[in-house]
């Protein structure tokens, strides 16, 4: 029932054409309501839930693998929230957590640059990028304003998928997260609705050879396992970035994972500065808020 609430909202909002700001606004909010309570109703007991939403998974993994009863809070951290075996080995890697350092690395980059410390006096701001400019029309990217304050400066831009970027975001998500802000994205405007809703379709649209969608993994999918790992739910996915990924062996992007993700779906990703890339985490990160930045974190 749930998960047909979702389909029928994403339809709708997709065939609105005509709507003021507040609507627009109004819109987006039911978006991510409808898919908070799905998530959340799904996890609330997945054995009890399994022929709705599991029923390929096995015993074993819906009784001892699945935690019962995730809460909104919890949703911010990915698969870990409902991965009690995740969650272990996430807590064992915490103990000594490998980014530590490099947060500290971001902070020095901050310090010693004077371009970016004019172009972001308050680094608490980690919670309210991507939003959209009212006055170019158009979604600015945390990553996107980083290499724009630094250009107009006469600064070489940043590589935007790791490096001194990924550096100065980690500082920026452990300045926001220690001053216990939460995700505040903002859709004020019909312009703003639009490119909102271009981020969305793009979120629920079935690409590549493989004819998948993000949704089709981290709303429907999520909490189901592939290649021995249980796929995150959409609310949350964006406030622990950056990650440091075991697999990379350091500190990546948003934008870095997404393009691999993508690629993943059998897809060609879009450019990480690009108009579609910027909006699809426009909207992914709507669908987050009012969660408490949790970044940086660790992944596998």
């Amino acid at each position: 029932m749930l998960l047909n609430v979702v389909k029928s909202t994403v339809l709708v909002a997709l065939t609105s054409c005509v709507l003021n700001a507040g609507e627009f606004n109004a819109q987006a909010e039911k978006d991510r309501i409808a898919l908070v309570d799905y998530t959340i109703a799904k996890f609330k007991d997945a054995d009890k839930n399994r022929d709705k939403f599991f029923p390929y998974s096995t015993d074993s993994e819906l009784k001892t693998n699945i935690k019962k009863g995730v809460t909104f809070d919890e949703l911010r951290m990915g698969n870990y929230a409902f991965s009690i075996q995740g969650q272990y080995s996430y807590n064992e890697i915490n103990e000594m957590p490998p980014y530590d350092e490099l947060v500290d690395q971001g902070a020095d980059i901050y310090n010693n640059n004077e371009a970016l410390q004019k172009c972001f006096p308050d680094v608490t701001i980690g919670g309210n990028y991507p939003y959209f400019d009212e006055k170019r029309k158009e979604v600015v990217s945390l990553t996107g304003a980083i290499n724009e304050c630094l250009t107009n400066a006469g600064q070489k831009a940043w590589n935007e998928k790791k490096g001194d970027m990924a550096l100065f975001e980690a500082y920026i998500a452990s300045e926001t997260k220690n001053a216990e802000k939460k995700v505040d994205i903002k859709v004020s405007s019909a312009d703003a609705a639009a490119a909102y809703e271009r981020g969305k379709e793009y979120y629920y649209t079935q690409r590549g050879y493989l004819k998948l969608s993000c949704a089709t993994c981290h709303v429907q999918g999520a909490g189901k396992r592939v290649r021995n790992e249980s796929l995150s739910q959409l609310p949350g996915q964006i406030t622990h970035f950056p990650v440091y990924r075991l697999k990379w062996g350091n500190l990546g992007t948003l934008e870095r994972r997404m393009e691999g993700c993508i690629k993943d779906q059998g897809q060609v990703p879009p450019k990480t500065n690009s108009k579609e890339m910027k909006e699809l985490l426009y909207f992914m990160a709507y669908m987050s808020n009012e969660m408490s930045v949790d970044g940086p974190d660790v992944r596998k």
